[in-house]
C-alpha cells in the first residue's frame, strides 16, 4: 500500500499577464500539499522526483527525461475535448506548469468530449471553468487560465505551445514565431472521424534515446584479430543488435584495447555475429567480455509549419489507407479556407456544403507543389470529411490528444522520436456499413442543443439512442478502466432509459494510481477504485446508469454474474493486467455470444482487439509465447546478470518470510499436513520437515536481539559460507573435461565477502532481514541501525570449513537426472523431535506477503540489499532501488499517453459494435508504439472454420440440448448418448464436464451400467463432488466422438439446459 494522500489545500488567484495590451484576466490554480510529507519542493526546482507518484511513468521515460520535463512551461490553446484531453495527460506526465488558454464560451457541441465541462457551464469561458478540475490532477503541476489574445510577447515564456481548435492563420504566424525563436511547436486537430497532428522541434532537434528499449548486451564467445574485427556472441541467445548500433566492451580478457573504448558502430553480420573497427593491432583475444548497446544521441530538424505545409512529410498510421494522408492535407487545408469564406464548418450531411469544400479542395490541388499533389481526389473521403467536420467525438479526441501528448512529452525531453512532421487519421469504418449510410440526413444530423450534438453531427440521432440503451460490463477500473468510463460518459453510453454499466474491480487506490488513473484524486487513495471511478463519471455525466462492484471474475463470483446477468449485456468491455483474467472473461463471453473489446499497454506500446460473435476469433484463439524462465542452476549457483540476483532475492523473500510462517501454521491447525507432507514427490518431504524444525525449535528467537543474531547468521551462510563451499568444489581454475576453463562464458567466477558492520549494504540487509524475521513471530523491530550495529558486536560467527562430497549441480538437466534419497532415519527423527501440536498451544506465525510498493516495510529493503551482495559476490553491477523495484515486483511500464490513445481506439470499435456492423474489414485491431512511432491496423482474424461430415462450425457454435423434458423427466446418459447417434450420426467415446469424466468408452462395465440410466444431473454431481448451483440455467459438455467411418472428428462442445 502507498503512503497516506496528500492533504490538500487550493490556492486561486489572479496574476497579472505578461501582455502589454491585452488586460484580460489570467487565472491560476495550483492544489498543493498543506505539509508534503516527503518535503517534495515543486516542479522546476531541482528537487527529487515523488517515485510514490510517478513510478509507472518513470519506468517509461526515466529519471533525466523526468527532470527535463519539470523545467518545461507548457501552453495548451484551445480548451475543447481535444484541448482539455492534451491538458490531462501534459498535467498527469508533471511538467513544470501548464497554461491553458481560449477565448470561447461552452456551448452544446463542446459536450460530447470535454468532460470537465458540464451543462451549468454553458456560455462560460472554457479554459476558466476547466482550471480548477485540471488543477486536481497533479499537486505538483501549477495550472493557469489564459483567456487573452496570444501574442509574441506572451508566447515568448513557453518551451512548447501547443494549438488546438485555432484558424491557419494562427497557426501559420505562432508556426513561424515559435520555430524563429526555438519553442517547441505542436499543432493538434480532429474534425468527426478524422484527425491531424503537426509537430516542430526547430532546427537542432536532439533524441537522446529513439525507442526507450533497454540497451542491448551479449556475451562474447570470440573476437578476430582483422580489419574488421568480428565479434561472436554465446550461442545461448541472439544478439537482437542492427547494423548502425553502437557498443562498448567491458571484461574482454586478452584484447583489452576494446574494454571501456569509445562507442563504437556495428554491422550485424548473422544473429550471433557482427563487426565492429580495425581490431589486427590489438592483442590477442582470451576469452570473455560482454557487449554492451550504447544510445547515440541523434540530430533532427524540423521544418517550420509554413514550410512544412508545403512540402509535407508524413507519418503512416494505416497501411490500407496510404492515399489518405496527402489526401487529407488538402482537405483540411480546404475546410480552414471554408471556414474563413463562411465563418461556420460546413453543416452535417449538407450535399450543398460538401460541393463547396470539394471546390476548394480542387482549386488547391491544382496549386499544390508536386510533393503531394494528387492525380485524381478521392471525393468520398472528402464528402465524408465535410458532412462530420462540426462533428466532436470523444474517441477520436483521446486517440489524437493521447498522441500529443506523447510529443509534448518529446519536446520537453528529447525521449523518444517524435512525429515527422504530419500524422492524419481517420475512422471512417465507425459510419454505417453499406447503403445505410444514407440514412443519416441534414435532419437527423442537425443539432438539437443536447450534449451530443457533436455526436450526433456525426451518427444522427438513432444512434445517440441506441447508445443509451446499451447494457455493459466494465471488467477493471484501473487506467485502462477510467479512460473508458469517460469515453462511455462523453458518448452517452448507458445514459438514456433501460442502459447500465457494471463496473468491477476489487482492488482500492494507492497513491501510484494517481498518476494515470484520472479519475481518482489524492483524497481518494484507500478507497474502492470501482466506486470512485464511478461517482467520478456520474459528475461528468449524471444522465450515466452505472453501479460498481468488487468482485473478482471468476468461478467464484458466478453466483453474482450468472446466466441472467450475461444475456442482458450487450457487450463487455476488458480492463485488466493479466492473462488469466481476460482469458476467463473471453470464454465467457464465447459462451454467452456477446462482443469483447480486449486492449492492454505496457509503456509507450498499446494494442487493441475487438471479438466479435460469428465473425472473429476470440482472443484466447492466439497466445504470446511463455516467458522465458531463469534455470534453477543459474538463480541457485551460477548469476550473469541482475535479474538472476534479483530473482534470487524474491524466491529468499518467500522462502525465509512467507512459506515457513505458512507451513508452521497449517501444522498447528491441519491434523492432514505431516500426512500430506510425507506424500510429496522426492525430496520435498525432509525439506518442508528440516524448514518446520528450523521455525519452531532451532531457529525460533525468544527476543529482538534473536532476530539480529539470525539475520547475522543468515548473512554469513548466503554471501560467504555458500560461496566458499561453491569455490571448494570448483576452484576458480578449474577445468572442464574438454580442457576449457570451467569459470567462463555465462558463469562468473565468485568470491564470498567478510561482514563489516561499517558497510551500510551489509547493515541495511541486516537491519531488512531481522525485522521481516521478527515480523513472522509476532516481535517487535526496531529502525535504529546504530543500536543494531552495537547488537551486532556481540554476535560470535563460527568458523565455516568447506565440506567434501556435498553434490552442487551445474544444469538443470544434471539437477532433473539426480535421483532425490530419502533419509527415512533423519524423516523419523524429526517427526519425533518437532514440538507436539499441543505443546504450540496459542502459538501462531505472521506470514509476509510482498507489497513493493510500500517503502516502510522493509520488503524492498531486503530485496535490494540481498539483491546487490549476491551481485557483489558474482562481480555483476549493482542496481538501484528503482531498477529493483521494476524487476522484482514484476511492474508494468504505464503513462497516460498510450492509455488515452488506446481507449480512443477502443471507443471508435465500439461505435461499430453498437451499429453491429457485419463485414469483418469494417473492424480494426491495432497496435502502436507511441516511442517510434509506429502504428499498425488489420482486420481481425476470422474464426476458423472446423467440419464434421458437411456441418460447418466455428468457436462461436455448440450443440443445444435441453435436457429436462416437458413431462419434467431429465435425460439420462444412455438417452444422451442415444441422441447424438440419432439426430447427428455421432458415436460419443468419451464425456466430460470441467475437469469430471462423466463417461468414456473404456469405463469399466459395472461402472458404465450404473450410470447409463442415470440422470445427467445426478452424475455431474457424484462425479465432481459439488452441488450445482440454483444459478446455472444450463451446463457445457465436451466431446469425443466417432462418425460413421468409425474416424475420430472434432464437434463443437454441448450447451446442456437444465433449467
Amino acid at each position: 500500500m502507498s503512503s497516506s494522500p496528500l492533504s490538500k489545500k487550493r490556492r486561486v488567484s489572479g496574476s497579472e499577464t505578461k501582455t502589454g495590451s491585452n488586460c484580460s484576466s489570467a487565472l491560476s490554480v495550483r492544489t498543493e500539499s498543506a505539509a508534503p510529507a516527503n518535503g517534495m519542493a515543486r516542479n522546476g526546482t531541482e528537487s527529487e522526483i515523488d517515485e510514490g507518484l510517478y513510478s509507472r511513468q518513470l519506468y517509461v521515460l526515466g529519471h533525466e527525461a523526468m527532470k527535463r520535463m519539470q523545467s518545461s512551461d507548457v501552453l495548451i490553446s484551445g480548451m475543447r475535448g481535444l484541448g482539455v484531453e492534451i491538458a490531462k495527460n501534459v498535467i498527469l506526465g508533471g511538467v513544470k506548469s501548464v497554461t491553458i488558454h481560449d477565448q470561447g464560451v461552452a456551448q452544446w457541441v463542446d459536450l460530447s468530449s470535454q468532460f470537465y465541462l458540464r451543462e451549468e457551464d454553458l456560455g462560460k469561458n472554457r479554459a476558466e471553468v476547466s482550471l480548477p478540475r485540471l488543477a486536481e490532477l497533479n499537486t505538483y503541476v501549477p495550472v493557469s487560465a489564459y483567456m487573452g489574445q496570444l501574442t509574441k510577447d506572451y508566447l515568448h515564456q513557453f518551451q512548447v505551445v501547443v494549438l488546438t481548435a485555432s484558424s491557419l492563420e494562427e497557426q501559420l504566424w505562432i508556426g513561424e514565431f515559435c520555430h524563429c525563436k526555438g519553442i517547441k511547436f505542436i499543432c493538434a486537430d480532429s474534425k468527426g472521424l478524422f484527425g491531424q497532428l503537426f509537430c516542430d522541434f526547430g532546427d537542432d532537434m536532439v533524441v537522446t534515446d529513439a525507442n526507450g528499449e533497454q540497451p542491448l548486451s551479449a556475451m562474447i564467445s570470440m573476437i578476430t584479430k582483422d580489419n574488421p574485427g568480428v565479434v561472436t556472441c554465446l550461442d545461448e541467445a541472439r544478439h537482437g543488435f542492427e547494423s548502425g548500433d553502437y557498443v562498448t566492451f567491458t571484461e574482454v580478457q586478452g584484447m583489452e584495447e576494446l574494454n571501456h573504448c569509445e562507442p563504437m558502430e556495428i554491422k550485424v553480420l548473422g544473429p550471433y555475429t557482427f563487426s565492429i573497427c580495425d581490431t589486427s593491432a590489438f592483442s590477442d583475444y582470451v576469452r570473455s567480455g560482454i557487449v554492451s548497446q550504447v544510445k547515440m544521441p541523434k540530430k533532427i530538424n524540423f521544418k517550420s509549419l509554413k514550410a512544412s505545409v508545403e512540402e509535407p512529410t508524413f507519418v503512416m498510421t494505416d497501411f490500407a489507407k496510404f492515399d489518405h494522408p496527402a489526401q487529407l492535407h488538402i482537405g483540411f487545408q480546404a475546410l480552414h479556407q471554408f471556414q474563413r469564406k463562411y465563418s461556420r464548418l460546413p453543416k452535417p450531411r449538407s450535399k450543398n456544403d460538401a460541393d463547396e469544400l470539394l471546390a476548394i479542395a480542387s482549386a488547391l490541388n491544382a496549386k499544390a507543389s508536386s510533393s503531394y499533389k494528387q492525380e485524381e481526389l478521392k471525393e468520398d473521403l472528402l464528402r465524408t470529411l465535410a458532412y462530420c467536420a462540426v462533428g466532436d467525438l470523444a474517441p477520436m479526441n483521446a486517440f489524437i490528444g493521447g498522441l500529443a501528448a506523447q510529443e509534448v512529452m518529446k519536446a520537453c525531453t528529447g525521449k523518444f522520436m517524435p512525429i515527422i512532421q504530419w500524422l492524419y487519421f481517420d475512422a471512417v469504418e465507425c459510419l454505417p456499413e453499406g447503403d445505410a449510410v444514407l440514412d443519416l440526413t441534414e435532419t437527423k444530423c442537425s443539432p438539437r442543443n443536447c450534449r451530443y450534438d457533436g455526436q450526433i453531427a456525426v451518427f444522427g440521432l438513432d444512434l445517440q439512442e441506441k447508445l443509451g440503451r446499451q447494457k455493459y460490463f466494465l471488467v477493471g477500473a484501473g487506467a485502462i478502466g477510467c479512460e473508458l468510463l469517460k469515453n462511455f460518459a462523453m458518448m452517452g453510453l448507458a445514459c438514456g432509459e433501460g442502459g447500465d454499466i457494471t463496473v468491477t474491480d476489487m482492488d482500492t487506490i494507492e497513491k501510484s494510481n494517481l498518476n494515470r488513473q484520472f479519475l481518482f484524486r489524492p483524497w481518494d487513495v484507500t478507497k474502492m477504485k470501482s466506486e470512485t471511478a464511478a461517482a467520478a463519471v456520474k459528475l461528468m455525466n449524471p444522465s450515466i446508469h452505472i453501479i460498481g462492484h468488487q468482485n473478482r471474475v471468476g468461478p467464484d463470483t458466478e453466483k453474482v454474474y450468472d446466466d441472467e446477468f450475461f444475456e442482458a449485456l450487450d457487450g463487455v468491455t476488458n480492463a485488466l493486467d493479466n492473462v488469466d483474467a481476460r482469458m476467463y472473461m473471453d470464454r465467457r463471453c464465447v459462451y454467452y455470444r456477446k462482443p469483447l473489446l480486449e486492449s492492454g499497454t505496457l509503456g509507450t506500446k498499446g494494442n487493441v482487439q475487438v471479438v466479435i460473435p460469428f465473425l472473429t476469433e476470440s482472443y484466447s484463439s492466439s497466445q504470446d509465447p511463455p516467458e522465458k524462465s531463469i534455470p534453477i542452476c543459474t538463480l541457485k549457483n551460477f548469476p550473469n546478470a541482475i535479474e538472476h540476483t534479483l530473482q534470487w532475492a524474491r524466491d529468499e523473500f518467500e522462502g525465509l518470510f512467507k512459506q515457513p510462517a505458512e507451513n508452521v501454521n497449517q501444522y498447528i491447525t491441519d491434523p492432514k499436513f505431516m500426512e500430506r507432507t510425507l506424500k510429496l514427490p522426492g525430496s520435498q518431504p525432509l525439506e518442508v520437515l528440516e524448514a518446520l524444525y528450523r521455525s519452531l525449535v532451532t531457529e525460533r528467537p525468544k527476543s529482538w536481539e534473536g532476530c539480529v543474531f539470525w539475520a547475522r547468521s543468515h548473512w554469513q551462510t548466503q554471501y560467504s559460507n555458500n560461496i566458499r563451499q561453491l569455490l571448494h568444489n570448483f576452484p576458480p581454475d578449474q577445468l572442464t573435461s574438454s580442457g576449457a576453463p570451467f569459470w567462463s562464458g555465462p558463469k562468473r567466477c565468485p568470491h564470498a565477502l567478510s561482514f563489516d558492520v561499517r558497510n551500510s549494504l551489509h547493515l541495511e540487509y541486516v537491519a531488512a532481514a531481522a525485522n521481516l524475521f521478527a515480523e513472522t513471530y509476532g516481535i517487535s523491530g526496531s529502525r535504529d541501525t546504530a543500536a543494531i550495529a552495537r547488537i551486532l558486536e556481540s554476535v560470535k560467527v563460527p568458523e565455516f570449513i568447506p565440506k567434501s562430497g556435498v553434490k552442487i549441480h551445474v544444469s538443470d538437466q544434471e539437477l532433473q537426472n539426480a535421483s532425490a534419497s530419502i533419509d527415512d532415519r533423519r524423516l523419523e527423527e524429526l517427526k519425533s523431535l518437532l514440538p507436539t501440536v499441543e505443546m504450540l498451544s496459542g502459538f501462531k506465525m505472521y506470514p509476509i506477503d510482498f507489497e513493493k510498493d510500500d517503502d516502510t516495510n522493509f520488503h524492498m529493503d531486503f530485496i535490494v540489499a540481498a539483491s546487490n551482495l549476491r551481485a557483489e559476490n558474482y562481480d555483476i553491477p549493482s542496481a538501484d532501488r528503482h531498477k529493483s523495484k521494476l524487476i522484482a515486483g514484476k511492474i508494468i511500464p504505464a503513462i497516460a499517453t498510450t492509455t488515452a490513445a488506446v481507449v480512443g481506439l477502443v471507443c471508435l470499435e465500439l461505435y461499430k459494435i453498437v451499429q453491429q456492423h457485419k463485414k469483418i474489414d469494417s473492424y480494426k485491431n491495432g497496435f502502436m508504439n507511441l516511442a517510434l512511432p509506429f502504428f499498425a491496423f488489420s482486420e481481425p482474424i476470422a474464426a476458423p472454420k472446423h467440419k464434421y461430415y458437411d456441418e460447418e462450425w466455428t468457436l462461436w457454435d455448440r450443440f443445444e440440448v435441453k435436457g429436462i423434458s416437458p413431462s419434467g423427466d431429465e435425460m439420462t446418459l444412455r438417452q444422451f448418448l442415444d441422441y447424438f447417434k440419432k439426430e447427428h450420426k455421432l458415436e460419443i467415446t468419451m464425456l466430460s464436464q470441467g475437469v469430471s469424466m462423466l463417461y468414456s468408452f473404456f469405463m469399466p462395465a459395472a461402472k458404465l451400467k450404473e450410470r447409463l440410466d442415470q440422470p445427467m444431473t445426478e452424475i455431474v454431481t457424484k462425479v465432481s463432488k459439488k452441488k450445482i448451483g440454483k444459478h446455472v440455467k444450463a451446463l457445457v459438455f465436451e466431446l469425443c466422438c466417432n462418425d460413421d467411418s468409425d474416424d475420430d472428428v472434432e464437434v463443437p462442445y454441448v450447451r446442456y439446459t437444465i433449467r
